[in-house]
């Protein structure tokens, strides 16, 4: 069996006539009818007489205004269902709240936009649900796999370094240089299995608060990746919950890895303010900012979906004060501003 598997692209907008020139063609057509079968009834052999500079080219404009009206009554009756069907194309379950305008409800459209909204509300419901499901299980197995590092690997690794102090006095000197080199390696391998552990679930968060986290995740990757990381939190912090807390955590955690890994940035600055009834999370780099023709890959959509979980607004754009990126989390807080 063939293990590539085809993703269906776009669905392409089918060509068609629009609703709205289908109808006002139908009733232009009905009302020329109705126009000529009125003349031929009423004035039987009218037609023999009848006077095309003068009389055509009045009835011409009447039927010409008359259709112009038409047209334009249509159009306000089928815009509704229009926009609903440019909503409906580019509608991101992602990016939430977006609905559809209901300007009159007693209507099949603005009953039609009302279902669509209902319909919108249970999807982004369902998926902020199955997010959740899906996060809180990487999260469990994040916990699991760094407490089996710190725990079994760890304490292997600093068994290993024991004995190799016990056996360095006992071994030839001229054999000490390779313990020495051998205890450097068992060392390094030691710290790797830290930071990783570290990495998977960070204890600053769960012992010390978001923003001991950040100040950690803010000088650790700085030393990791010879980037300047300048960090400012804002002194009262409001009340968070534990999901909070650790999507603000994972957001930061992302959008410095990304800068590391693509902007070729010198420079990281990572805010967190309260303003306008938000908690806003910012991480802005002097890097080379988005590419044209960006596509989110997968950091940048999980990031989403984490935004998501907790009712927050990414937004991924360009630096305002110079070259670069901004990633920008708003969080809506209970309490207001």
């Amino acid at each position: 069996m063939n293990g590539n598997t085809s993703v269906p692209g776009p669905r392409r907008a089918q060509r068609y006539i629009p609703l709205l020139y289908r109808v006002a063609g139908v009733n232009a057509l009905l009302l020329v009818a109705t126009v000529a079968v009125t003349i031929l009834v009423l004035e039987p052999g009218r037609e023999s007489s009848f006077r095309v500079e003068t009389e055509g080219a009045a009835l011409l404009v009447a039927l010409l205004l008359a259709v112009a009206i038409n047209v334009y009554l249509v159009r306000r009756v089928v815009a509704p269902v229009e926009e609903l069907t440019g909503l409906a194309r580019r509608v991101d379950l992602s990016d939430h709240g977006e609905r559809m305008p209901v300007s009159n409800p007693a209507s099949e459209a603005g009953e039609l936009a009302s279902t669509f909204n209902e319909m919108l509300a249970r999807l982004e419901a369902e998926r902020r649900d199955s997010t959740g499901r899906v996060l809180a299980g990487q999260e469990a197995e994040r916990l699991r796999i760094a407490q089996e590092l710190h725990d079994q690997v760890g304490q292997e690794l600093t068994a290993v370094l024991l004995g190799l102090a016990r056996v360095e006095a006992r071994v030839p000197s001229d054999l000490r240089a390779d313990i020495a080199e051998i205890q450097s390696a068992v060392r390094g391998s030691l710290e790797d299995v830290r930071r990783i552990a570290i990495e998977l679930r960070p204890e600053a968060l769960d012992d010390l608060g978001l923003e001991s986290a950040l100040a950690v995740l803010c000088e650790r990757f700085s030393e990791r990746s010879g980037l300047a990381v300048h960090q400012r939190v804002a002194d009262r912090l409001p009340d968070l919950s534990s999901d909070e807390e650790l999507v603000l955590y994972r957001v930061a955690q992302e959008a410095l890895t990304n800068v590391a890994r693509h902007s070729r940035a010198t420079e990281a600055d990572l805010t967190l303010a309260r303003e306008d009834g938000e908690l806003t999370l910012t991480v802005t780099d002097d890097g080379d900012g988005l590419p044209a023709g960006h596509s989110p890959g997968a950091g940048i959509r999980g990031m989403r979906e984490r935004a998501t979980l907790i009712g927050a607004t990414l937004r991924i754009d360009g630096n305002p004060k110079g070259r670069g990126c901004r990633v920008r989390l708003e969080v809506p807080l209970e309490d207001g501003p």
